[in-house]
């Protein structure tokens, strides 16, 4: 059945997730629940449009309570792919689920490729431990800068990322290094590399700035976007799509500093999307400068202006445009660690056209939606999830 009857605004709200998974112990997080905790360390959250979507349906959200005949078509997703990181969630989102994960290192990186990276940059790098992006600027920050030797670090994810301050290495340059040991950290199997910029000095301390770009490992197989762009529709993206999607199947892409310039930059690029055609956002603040950080009073504040800005994109939506609002991943800054969290995340669909809503339940895979809306779009190529484009009825 086709359905396409206009623009898709889907919207990935990186790291709010709703729960712990089944397999949640598996990776070191049972009892995680990103939102759920947020609000009760806020003292309950004003979230009154995701509300009406359905949001307060899926958890117990203090605040936040349900409402008995939601507006949206609203359901949580549950993550089949082995992994918890944003690649492996948004490829999962689009359709492609990774049976092998992908290779960690959390005691560093091994000696050779170590060694192989400091041929590239012409100097031995600092670090090469894992830690979190606060906590190596501390560490190795100011060395950085009388030395000029990169710092190398990973995480529990498989990333190996490389922080350079921009006055002595400036952004540019960064990523031409990074570029190019992309095709040596293929080699064992990471997932991306990552640029990490920062400004400051000793005194008044060191602070990331938001030209960070990923380097990741393309898709093993077409995604949603690659299977519109086929087909000839528009995929623009806003934030890190581009680069979590190593660019394939994007027709135009705008970076972002904040959240804030996210929600700015969709009004933006709504306006110039073809009437059938996909935008795709992530806003990254709920993970990068609040999940990872632990800052779970900062985590509720984003998501209540996220909340309030959505009105102002409701009045640029057209009759039968459609929204779709999930995440990819949890990153829970109430649990012991400061990683990423396995989790169920949201799924809310709305569209000015939408006569009720309806109730998706607990879906097996976050491909569902990328099945769906590949049903939505009637293209061919998603090869995993089951569609639940029925639920989805418009005037």
């Amino acid at each position: 059945m086709s359905m396409s009857r206009g623009r898709v605004v889907w919207i990935v709200l990186d790291g709010v997730g709703l729960g712990a998974l089944p397999d949640a112990k598996d990776y070191g997080d049972e009892g995680a629940a990103t939102l759920p905790h947020v609000a009760a360390v806020c003292g309950g959250l004003s979230l009154p449009n995701l509300q009406r979507l359905g949001i307060g349906n899926l958890a117990a959200i203090e605040g936040v309570p349900p409402v008995a005949n939601p507006c949206g078509v609203y359901g949580r997703l549950a993550e089949c792919s082995v992994g918890k990181d944003s690649v492996v969630g948004h490829w999962e989102l689009a359709g492609v689920v990774l049976a092998e994960p992908f290779a960690t290192y959390p005691q560093g990186f091994p000696e050779e490729l170590v060694t192989a990276f400091a041929e590239i940059a012409g100097v031995q790098p600092l670090g090469n431990v894992p830690a979190s992006g606060i906590s190596i600027l501390k560490e190795y920050g100011a060395e950085h800068v009388k030395t000029g030797r990169p710092i190398l670090y990973t995480s529990v994810d498989s990333v190996f990322q490389v922080a350079a301050h921009e006055e002595v290495l400036p952004p540019e340059e960064l990523y031409k290094l990074c570029q190019a040991a992309k095709p040596l950290v293929d080699e064992y199997n990471i997932a991306r590399v990552i640029a990490r910029p920062f400004v400051g000095s000793e005194q008044k301390g060191f602070r990331r700035t938001p030209h960070r770009k990923d380097f990741p490992t393309p898709p093993p197989q077409p995604t949603l976007l690659e299977c519109l762009t086929a087909k000839g529709h528009m995929v623009s993206a806003v934030g890190k799509i581009y680069d979590l999607f190593a660019g394939r199947g994007v027709s135009r892409s705008t970076t972002t500093d904040d959240n804030a310039d996210g929600m700015r930059k969709t009004l933006e690029e709504l306006t110039a999307l073809d009437k059938k055609g996909l935008l795709m956002v992530n806003l990254i603040d709920f993970d990068m400068a609040y999940g990872h950080r632990k800052d779970a009073i900062g985590f509720g504040r984003a998501l209540e202006e996220f909340d309030a800005w959505l009105p102002q994109l409701y009045e640029k939506m057209q009759t039968d445009d459609l929204l779709v609002i999930s995440a990819d991943h949890g990153c829970d800054p109430t649990t012991q660690g400061a990683d990423h969290t396995r989790e169920y995340v949201p799924v809310l669909l709305w569209s000015k056209s939408m006569p009720f809503g309806a109730n998706l339940g607990d879906r097996q895979s976050f491909a569902d939606l990328g099945a769906t809306l590949a049903a939505y779009f009637s293209v061919p190529g998603v090869v995993s999830g089951e569609s639940f484009v029925d639920a989805i009825k418009l005037k």
